[in-house]
């Protein structure tokens, strides 16, 4: 594979175990609320994850790693804002997993601008 794949599945790879199987209830309950401990953990490990996979894939350089820090930070930072957002509209909208096909969109879309925040991170790589 080449290397803008291997970026790819690492990021989807870290995406999943961070957001899914890692992610306890002290992040996934306190996304919403700005400024929470929470919800920075989340975005913390997010960022960090993808400075991982830059580490693991790209040649180590001091300009790669400069860049792999930088871009995670952003990662870090965009993963907050959408989290917090989607929470905040599922809230203001009272969409549930059981009560509204709305909160599945709204799920949809905050994996949708994860991904694209990766496929950014990769064109500034590749």
């Amino acid at each position: 594979m080449n290397t803008t794949l291997w970026l790819f599945f690492g990021f989807l790879t870290k995406h999943f175990i961070f957001d899914y199987p890692l992610q306890g209830p002290f992040q996934y309950k306190n996304k919403g609320t700005y400024g929470h401990l929470g919800g920075q953990v989340h975005a913390f490990l997010q960022g960090l994850g993808t400075f991982l996979v830059l580490m693991l894939v790209l040649p180590v350089t001091k300009d790669s790693f400069f860049w792999a820090f930088i871009f995670s930070y952003v990662d870090g930072f965009v993963h907050y804002h959408v989290d917090w957002a989607k929470m905040n509209l599922n809230r203001y909208w009272k969409l549930g997993p059981t009560t509204s096909e709305q909160f599945w969109w709204l799920l949809g879309f905050d994996q949708y601008l994860h991904y694209l925040t990766y496929l950014y991170i990769i064109t500034r790589f590749v």
